[in-house]
């Protein structure tokens, strides 16, 4: 089976996830279930200097099917104090295995106070710095960086700062940062109950942030912008793995390790052994002896310029169901199907009108059988 070990800032971790922080990581004995459970490194709850009180409920799952395992929630940082996280709950976690990174938030007048004696606990491997805006963060991981000169630092980046995200990400490495995780919960977000026109969630204003599995291609098209402007700096790839495809495409957009809280919080931290054995079983499958061996594979695909050459089109009878999707979903009419009723059979043709066809690919995209293919573009796997 493939070998899932992953380094992180020189420290090797047994597996690639890294329980973010989160419910799960509520105080010690969460953080120690999740190793046990085959988490390769934790991060605790956001400490600031006042506890937080959070408003109920604080975390729903979505009412539409459509957004699997995504998650809602008003949760806010820890809800046990700072001083109680340096005394008690870090130091009882000597010996851990892995990666113990201490998340630390929100400005840098509480970094400032934080850093130092959580870093003094002797049991934290790194530090993330949480801010919710670009001066904030920059700012605090200053702080934090003179607070614990010598601790690696992750600045925790969030795509809600739109055009500030990468100036962020720049001026972070600059005050001191030696890596990212990218990226924070999405939002605000809003639900209400159809039934009855409540808001689903408690909080002000009733709005929520969205992790899981909806933010994914987000989340990774911020892992791989980071990798390609900071080649070699480690970046902790967060949002929506729920499965071990997830993880491989993560990985292949350049994640160094694999940030996980929907998943494991929606289906048991059973989630953690459960997907490393399928994710071993692919890279084996797939011939990668090691999880290192996918990472950044995606990187040199990714074209520099759009690419607007006709797309062209192969079509497999023998596969056809005749669902006639790919006919009744073209949106510019340009598809017909020809040459007999049955599916399956060789006299099934299909018949492109090429002026009217604009090659946005959607019938290839609905075509599950795969009969009808692209000839000059690789189909995107779905799973």
């Amino acid at each position: 089976m493939a070998d899932l070990r992953t380094t992180l800032f020189g420290v090797e971790m047994p597996s690639p996830w890294i329980l973010a922080s989160g419910p799960l990581s509520y105080d010690a004995t969460g953080l120690w279930e999740a190793y046990r459970a085959g988490a390769g490194g934790v991060v605790t709850k956001t400490l600031r200097l006042e506890a937080a009180i959070n408003p109920t409920p604080h975390m729903v799952v979505p009412r539409s099917s459509n957004l699997r395992a995504t998650l809602f929630n008003t949760e806010k940082w820890a809800d046990l104090t700072w001083e109680q996280w340096a005394e008690k709950e870090l130091p009882v976690m000597a010996g851990h295995p892995g990666m113990l990174i201490a998340s630390i938030g929100h400005t840098p007048a509480e970094g400032a106070v934080i850093a130092g004696p959580v870093a003094a606990t002797g049991t934290v491997d790194a530090i993330e710095c949480v801010a919710y805006t670009k001066a904030t963060i920059v700012d605090l991981v200053r702080e934090v960086r003179m607070a614990a000169p010598k601790i690696p630092i992750l600045a925790k980046l969030t795509f809600n700062w739109g055009d500030d995200l990468y100036p962020a990400a720049e001026a972070a490495l600059a005050a001191g940062a030696t890596g990212f995780t990218a990226i924070d919960s999405i939002g605000p977000t809003l639900q209400v109950d159809i039934e009855t026109g409540e808001p689903t969630i408690g909080g002000a204003g009733n709005k929520a942030w969205m992790s899981g599995a909806a933010i994914r291609p987000v989340a990774q098209a911020v892992v791989s912008e980071l990798a390609v402007r900071y080649p070699g700096v480690p970046i902790v790839g967060t949002g929506g793995i729920i499965q071990a495809e997830d993880a491989v495409e993560m990985t292949m957009v350049g994640a160094s390790a694999l940030g996980v809280c929907t998943g494991p919080l929606l289906r048991g931290l059973e989630w953690f052994g459960r997907t490393s054995e399928k994710l071993s079983a692919w890279l084996d499958s797939h011939g990668y002896a090691n999880l290192s061996a996918a990472r950044g594979k995606a990187l040199p695909k990714l074209h520099a310029v759009e690419d607007t050459n006709k797309l062209t089109f192969g079509f497999n009878p023998m596969l056809c169901t005749k669902c006639d999707l790919c006919v009744a979903l073209c949106p510019y009419d340009a598809r017909e199907m020809g040459g007999g009723d049955k599916p399956k059979t060789p006299t099934l043709t299909q018949i492109l009108d090429e002026e009217r066809c604009r090659y946005c690919g959607l019938c290839v995209e609905v075509c599950k059988p795969g009969s009808l293919t692209y000839t000059n573009w690789p189909r995107p796997a779905s799973y």
